[in-house]
């Protein structure tokens, strides 16, 4: 049996010019979330990241703490969707620098259902069959590459994770509102490829941050 795990990427830069970029924060996250794949014993026969900066510099801190021969490779369709795009066609253009993190949520979650229910017809430069298209192409090709027992570590973003989870669920759209609430900054979610398919195994895992690391523990 087979595995794939997938991590959210550390804390970004909320509220600032860039949010792009990751915080000393999410640094130290992701790290830790290198740590927590490395006392599992997890072998990174494949790793794959998204081209978002903050995506690829999670990979690269936590690699380095649990395989760092190991690279990662790049590919645009495990970034996350383009919230800057969707708050100003869905959203009533709220800004992260212009609202509480829990305020942006909630804008956040009322332009993703606007964008799941406006479907092919949203103005988006990505609506959102393309993009549920796209991390799902992502996802099924890197099942069929994994071989009998092999292993792989994909780092991305909430959005995606929540979409995969919605999907194994059956509900891709609720799956992304609902998952995407709650998705810790460098979580752990679990699936398992076999000959009965793939299996979501574990969503969401955050234990390394509890206990004495719980002051990193976020989710914006």
């Amino acid at each position: 049996m087979g595995a794939i795990y997938l991590v959210r990427h550390g804390q970004a830069s909320f509220g600032a010019a860039d949010y792009d970029v990751l915080s000393e924060r999410g640094a130290e996250q992701a790290r830790l979330a290198g740590d927590e794949l490395g006392r599992r014993g997890v072998r990174a026969n494949e790793v794959c990241c998204g081209t978002l900066s903050r995506q690829r510099a999670t990979a690269a801190e936590a690699l380095a703490r649990f395989a760092p021969d190991a690279v990662a490779k790049e590919d645009p369709r495990w970034n996350e969707y383009d919230h800057v795009d969707l708050a100003a066609h869905h959203g009533g253009a709220v800004t992260q620098d212009g609202a509480e993190p829990r305020a942006y949520q909630t804008a956040l979650e009322t332009a993703l259902s606007a964008w799941t229910e406006a479907g092919a017809a949203s103005p988006a430069a990505e609506p959102w069959p393309d993009f549920l298209g796209r991390v799902r192409g992502a996802f099924e090709e890197l099942v069929a590459r994994l071989g009998s027992g092999e292993q792989a570590v994909v780092v991305t973003s909430g959005g995606v994770i929540a979409t995969l989870c919605g999907l194994a669920t059956g509900d891709a759209a609720r799956g992304l509102i609902t998952f995407n609430r709650v998705v810790v900054n460098a979580g752990i979610t679990k699936f398992v490829t076999g000959r009965s398919g793939t299996t979501l195994l574990s969503f969401n895992e955050h234990g390394h941050f509890e206990g004495e690391t719980r002051r990193l523990l976020s989710y914006r």
